[in-house]
């Protein structure tokens, strides 16, 4: 029995594509014998046939003329975001911070928002650095973006290598390509955000639209709180009435 696990493993890695992250539970033989798969995995790492990732998650290398590479990051992570077909976390924070173009700086760790609290962790012996931030709004393929752009004012004072000046300009910008629907939908999603920014939306919004109704968002706000963030009035003029300073 043991012989048939382990033809039937190596057969299916051998026809596996490089850098494709793999775990037991992939092969369908796996709900008979998971241990065994598990063993057969292990060994395949030992042989190098294959590269261990994390505990339980496995990945065949691929080789170029600079040496051995590393699977893509979605392929890394992509467990974290997807589990069994449903969607539990999306990229965002210093993941996400190139990618709008408000930073040049690339990142050195992965941040995912998921529905629950969780501590970071580390895959590919430490070469990956994961962190979570909890995000309290359902999670949907089509509202991801809305919450990477209310999560850049929720991590305004993160953004590595600019200037608040020059990363407001930016989401300013970033909001101002979205359609009345969209708009419509953060001014609800952002409720369930930090207080910094339900002020930082609500003062964008009054810049950007200075005839869209903003009141109920300035209502959930204390009015004896703060907001330091060092923008120029300039560039975002409504600040003064949100606490920002």
């Amino acid at each position: 029995m043991k012989t048939n696990i382990t033809h039937t493993i190596r057969e299916a890695v051998a026809t596996l594509n490089v850098g494709i992250v793999i775990s037991a539970s992939d092969f369908p033989i796996a709900s008979k014998s998971p241990k065994a798969v598990s063993l057969i995995l292990n060994t395949l790492v030992s042989e190098g046939v294959l590269r261990k990732l994390s505990k339980g998650r496995f990945y065949k290398p691929e080789t170029d003329n600079s040496g051995e590479l590393q699977p893509a990051i979605y392929q890394v992570i992509k467990d974290l975001l997807v589990k069994n077909g449903r969607l539990i976390g999306y990229t965002t924070g210093y993941s996400v911070f190139n990618d709008l173009m408000l930073t040049s700086q690339e990142p050195d760790i992965i941040q995912i928002g998921t529905r629950k609290e969780k501590r970071p962790i580390e895959r590919g012996n430490g070469l990956y650095r994961i962190h979570f931030a909890k995000q309290e709004n359902l999670i949907t393929e089509k509202n991801i973006p809305l919450l990477r752009l209310l999560d850049c004012l929720r991590f305004f004072k993160t953004i590595p290598d600019t200037t608040p000046d020059k990363a407001c300009q930016r989401l300013l910008q970033l909001i101002q390509e979205l359609d009345k629907q969209c708009i419509a939908e953060m001014k609800e999603l952002v409720l369930n955000y930090t207080p910094q920014a339900v002020a930082l939306f609500g003062a964008m919004l009054e810049t950007l639209y200075p005839d869209e109704d903003t009141n109920y968002l300035y209502q959930v706000l204390n009015p004896i709180t703060d907001y330091k963030l060092s923008i120029s009035e300039n560039v975002l003029p409504t600040q003064r009435k949100w606490n920002i300073r």
